[in-house]
C-alpha cells in the first residue's frame, strides 16, 4: 500500500513536471515568434514618435509610385521565376524518375547544390559570366561572339532566383513522383490508352498537389529573397530591397514594418496552401501501390538525359565560375592563379572572422534548434495532457514557415530593442542572431522531428506506463535512438540553413560580430566582388563538408541498424 502511495506521488510530480516544460516550451515559442510578431504589426500602425496613425504608412506606401512599384516588380519576378523553375524541375524529376537515365545518383546530388550556397552566390556568378567584363558578355575574351543579356535588372533577378528555388521544386517533385501508383497505368495501357493519353489522365493528377505546392513554395522563395535583388538588382527595386533601404538607409522603421507585412501576406497564403497540399497528398499513398516500372525507350532515355545534362552543366557552370574568379589575380586583365582573394584582411570582411563567426553561429544553431524543435514535437506529439495546450503549441510551431526571414529579424529589433524588455541584453549578441535562426527554420525541423515520431509504435509507451518507467527514461533510452537518423537530418538542415542565411540576420548582427553571408553582401557594395566569391566558395565548401559527413555517418548507422535487427 505504502509502495502504491509512493508511485501515486511520483507519478504526480513527474506529471506536473512535464505540465511545467510543456508551458515553458510554450512560452519560448510565445516570446520569440508571437511577441515580435505583434511589435512589427503595432509598429506599422505608429509612426517615429509612437503615436498612432492608423493605415497613414500603408496609404503612404501605396500612393507613392517609386515604393508602390517595387511590389509589382516583386510579383513580376516571383511569378515568371515560379514558372521557369517548377516547369524545369518538373522535367528533370520526370526524367529522373521515368526514364533510364546512366548516373541517375549524381544528377540528383548536383541538382541539390544551389542549397549549399548563399543565394548571392548566383548572382556574383552571374555577375562574372554575364556583368560587362564576363565571359558570355566578352565571348571569352573576344575569341567568340559576345552576348549581352543587360544582367542588372529584372532578368538578373530571375535568373538567380530560378536557380535558387529549382532545388526545392526539385525536391517537392521528387516526391511525388515517387508515389505514383504504377497499377493505374497498367490499367490504361490494357485499355488501350496511348503514352501522351496517360500523362494527360494519370500523371498529371497524380502530380496536381506536388505542382501546387512547388508552386506556391517557389514563389514565396524568390518573393521573399533579398540576397539576389541585393547583388544583381541594379535600380530594379522589390521589396525585400525596400525594407533593407528603409531600415538600414533611412531609419523609417514604421514603413519597413508596412513592407514587412505586405512581404508576409503570400508566404501566409502558401503556408496554408502547403498544409492542404500535405494532406490530401497523404491521402494518395496506400499500402498496395506498386512503384513505377521504367520500360526501355532509347529515344525517351536519350532525350531525357539529354536535358539533365544541360540543366546540370549550367549548375556546375556557375559553381566553376565563382571558384575561378575567387582565384583569378584581376579580373579580367590578369587571370593568373592567386590565394590573395582568400586573405579578406584588406577588404570590408577584415580578415576569416566572419567565417568563423558563422561557423560557431551555425554549430550553436543546429545544436539548440535540434535539441528545441526535437523535445518540443516529443511533447506535443507523445504526452497525453492538455490537448489543447498542445495544439496551439503545433499551430505556433507552424507559423515561421509563413514568415519571411526579413520579417523575423525587421520583429526581433522593435521587440528585443525595446529597453523596458526584461531580455533586451540578448540584442547585438550572438545569442539574438542563434534564436533568429532557430526560429526562421523551426518549422520544417519541427515538422521532420513529429514524423519521425509518429513512427515511435505505441506499445513502448503503454509498456513503459505498465512497467512504472519514468518519462525521459523512455525519451533517452528508445525516442532519441530510434530518431536518431531524423535528428542528424534536423542538425545538418539547420547548419546549412544557418551558413547561407542573409534575410534573417542582416538586421540583428553587431559590427563587433559580423558574419559570412553579411560580409559578402558588405564586399560586393564596397567592389570587391572576387573576394565576396572567395567568401562564397568557403560557405558552399564548408556546407558540402557537413553533409558529405552527415551521408556517411547517416550510411554507418543504417548499417549498424541493419545488424541489430538481424540479431533480434
Amino acid at each position: 500500500m505504502l509502495f502504491k502511495a509512493k508511485t501515486r506521488q511520483k507519478a504526480g510530480v513527474e506529471g506536473w513536471l512535464i505540465r511545467l516544460l510543456l508551458i515553458c516550451m510554450l512560452a519560448v515559442m510565445t516570446i520569440s515568434i508571437l511577441l515580435p510578431l505583434g511589435d512589427l504589426f503595432v509598429k506599422a500602425f505608429h509612426n517615429q514618435q509612437e503615436e498612432w496613425v492608423g493605415l497613414a504608412h500603408f496609404s503612404k506606401y501605396l500612393s507613392t509610385p517609386a515604393l508602390s512599384r517595387s511590389a509589382g516588380h516583386s510579383i513580376y519576378v516571383s511569378l515568371i521565376t515560379t514558372l521557369i523553375s517548377v516547369g524545369g524541375a518538373f522535367f528533370y524529376a520526370y526524367g529522373l524518375m521515368r526514364a533510364r537515365i546512366p548516373g541517375v545518383r549524381w544528377f540528383r546530388y548536383i541538382a541539390l547544390l544551389p542549397l549549399f550556397a548563399p543565394t548571392m552566390m548566383h548572382g556574383i556568378a552571374l555577375t562574372y559570366l554575364f556583368g560587362n567584363q564576363g565571359l558570355v558578355t566578352t565571348g571569352l575574351f573576344g575569341l567568340l561572339p559576345g552576348w549581352n543579356i543587360q544582367l542588372y535588372g529584372s532578368t538578373g533577378i530571375i535568373i538567380s532566383e530560378v536557380i535558387y528555388t529549382f532545388p526545392q521544386a526539385f525536391l517537392i517533385l521528387m516526391v511525388s513522383f515517387s508515389i505514383a501508383d504504377y497499377r493505374l497505368y497498367e490499367a490504361a495501357e490494357t485499355l488501350g490508352a496511348g503514352k501522351w493519353k496517360q500523362f494527360l489522365t494519370i500523371t498529371l493528377p497524380q502530380m496536381k498537389y506536388g505542382l501546387i505546392g512547388s508552386l506556391f513554395v517557389c514563389f514565396t522563395l524568390s518573393f521573399t529573397d533579398f540576397g539576389a535583388p541585393k547583388v544583381v538588382g541594379g535600380q530594379y527595386n522589390v521589396l525585400p530591397t525596400d525594407i533593407y533601404k528603409q531600415v538600414i538607409g533611412q531609419q523609417n522603421m514604421s514603413m519597413g514594418a508596412v513592407i514587412g507585412i505586405l512581404l508576409t501576406i503570400p508566404a501566409i497564403a502558401a503556408f496554408f496552401i502547403d498544409r492542404f497540399v500535405e494532406r490530401k497528398q497523404k491521402t494518395m499513398v496506400s499500402v498496395k501501390s506498386t512503384p513505377y516500372q521504367i520500360k526501355p525507350n532509347r529515344l525517351r532515355d536519350l532525350a531525357y538525359t539529354a536535358y539533365c545534362t544541360i540543366i546540370v552543366s549550367g549548375i556546375v557552370v556557375l559553381l566553376l565560375t565563382i571558384l575561378f574568379a575567387s582565384l583569378v589575380k584581376v579580373w579580367p586583365y590578369d587571370l593568373s592563379v592567386t590565394l590573395k582573394h582568400y586573405d579578406f584582411s584588406n577588404v570590408s570582411a577584415g580578415g576569416l572572422t566572419p567565417f568563423w563567426n558563422s561557423l560557431l553561429v551555425a554549430l550553436l544553431t543546429a545544436i539548440f534548434g535540434t535539441v528545441i524543435a526535437f523535445v518540443h514535437s516529443y511533447l506535443i506529439e507523445k504526452l497525453r495532457i492538455w490537448k489543447a495546450v498542445r495544439q496551439i503549441g503545433y499551430f505556433i510551431s507552424l507559423l515561421p514557415l509563413a514568415l519571411p526571414g526579413l520579417v523575423i529579424g525587421l520583429g526581433y529589433i522593435f521587440f528585443f530593442n525595446r529597453p523596458d524588455n526584461p531580455l533586451h541584453g540578448l540584442y547585438g549578441t550572438i545569442w539574438i542572431v542563434v534564436l533568429a535562426n532557430i526560429i526562421h527554420f523551426y518549422s520544417v525541423s519541427f515538422v521532420t522531428a513529429t514524423t519521425s515520431l509518429k513512427q515511435l509504435d505505441k506499445e513502448y509507451e503503454i509498456v513503459s506506463e505498465s512497467m512504472g518507467a519514468p518519462v525521459y527514461r523512455l525519451f533517452f533510452r528508445v525516442a532519441v535512438p530510434i530518431s536518431l537518423p531524423a535528428l542528424l537530418e534536423i542538425a545538418v538542415y539547420y547548419f546549412v540553413n544557418a551558413m547561407v542565411t542573409i534575410s534573417a540576420v542582416v538586421f540583428l548582427y553587431s559590427p563587433d560580430f559580423k558574419l559570412a553571408s553579411v560580409s559578402i553582401v558588405n564586399m560586393d557594395d564596397a567592389g570587391d566582388v572576387a573576394a565576396a566569391a572567395a567568401m562564397s566558395s568557403l560557405i558552399m565548401l564548408a556546407n558540402i563538408i557537413v553533409r558529405l559527413g552527415y551521408e556517411n555517418l547517416s550510411r554507418r548507422l543504417l548499417k549498424r541498424t541493419d545488424a541489430w535487427q538481424r540479431r533480434a
